[in-house]
């Protein structure tokens, strides 16, 4: 019998089937992202991204502006400079104009904490129709980690080795134990045999109940190239969670392909920039005025001093 299970399967035929079919367009296409088109990139343990459909590239972000801008960006000399401005002063809406599909496989806490972001159009596998596999995210021992102390939503030291085999093992039996349930509550196999011809199962929708949140589910979610760069700047962030953080790069290296201006903009004016508060401006002012700037006198919080200590690679 196969390793996989029957959703992955599934998908593998559905890709089949989708790079067998090809016609022409007079649409505006990407070549390096045509060579991932439909193709799966592993996340995690059972996880995955892909791409399964896209609109527009650089030039449709080009074109936008220029007919919203019309004479105001004439002092732009390219494409890719017209590209640099939009995204240095936030101009969204010309990079409302291109969108992405991907198709994902994720944790069901990874889903729920994605979910936020509320400027998607998503639609997930519906366990009420059908079962989930028999599918767990279990971390590897190196992110396994501790309450961080000052941060509430974060992580602290990782776990010693006993610590995190103990920790493990109880993840794994949990799991197993919860979809046994599933399964018994639903008098049904993951491959659709009845466990006891003499009891009814309980509806798929109510059973899904004892499912961890360490289960996968899968869905497709469509977004434009303004909200998907909000989406990365955040979830690429090294303080994003680690489940999160894998998928958002992943999609990144699409995005580079995609959008290859775009990204380069993306990466010097948003992932690699740090925005500054007043007090922060004021401060820097007074430090190239050659006044010393000390944490008692600089007019900010004292966890504000140490990010732009840490921004400027400065130390007290």
């Amino acid at each position: 019998m196969s390793d996989k299970t029957d959703q992955a399967r599934s998908v593998d035929l559905e890709i089949e089937e989708l790079r067998a079919f090809t016609r022409p367009t007079s649409r505006v296409t990407s070549s390096a992202l045509e060579d991932r088109l439909y193709k799966i990139f592993p996340v995690l343990d059972h996880g995955f991204v892909r791409v399964v459909d896209y609109m527009g590239d650089d030039t449709s972000i080009v074109q936008a502006a220029r007919v919203s801008y019309g004479k105001g960006t004439k002092s732009v000399r390219n494409d890719e400079g017209l590209i640099r401005y939009l995204m240095r002063h936030r101009h969204s809406t010309p990079f409302e104009m291109c969108e992405i599909k991907f198709h994902i496989k994720l944790p069901i806490f990874v889903a729920r904490q994605w979910i936020r972001h509320r400027t998607a159009n998503v639609n997930e596998y519906s366990a009420r129709y059908s079962m989930l596999d028999r599918e767990f995210y279990i971390p590897s021992p190196e992110h396994l980690a501790a309450q961080s102390e000052v941060n509430n939503q974060g992580r602290g030291d990782v776990l010693r080795d006993e610590e995190a085999n103990d920790v493990l093992e109880m993840l794994k039996a949990d799991a197993v134990r919860s979809y046994d349930r599933y399964e018994t509550l639903l008098n049904e196999r993951q491959d659709g045999r009845i466990i006891n011809d003499d009891k009814q199962g309980l509806a798929r929708e109510l059973a899904r109940m004892t499912l961890p949140l360490s289960a996968y589910t899968q869905w497709y979610w469509k977004v434009d190239l303004h909200n998907l760069i909000h989406f990365l700047s955040l979830r690429m962030d090294p303080h994003a969670q680690y489940e999160i953080r894998v998928f958002a790069d992943v999609m990144y290296d699409m995005v580079r392909d995609w959008v290859p201006l775009t990204a380069k903009a993306f990466e010097d004016y948003r992932l690699n920039s740090f925005s500054l508060s007043g007090p922060m401006v004021s401060a820097v002012r007074r430090m190239v005025g050659g006044e010393k700037v000390t944490v008692e006198n600089c007019g900010m919080s004292a966890r504000e001093w140490r990010e732009l200590q840490a921004a400027l690679g400065l130390s007290d």
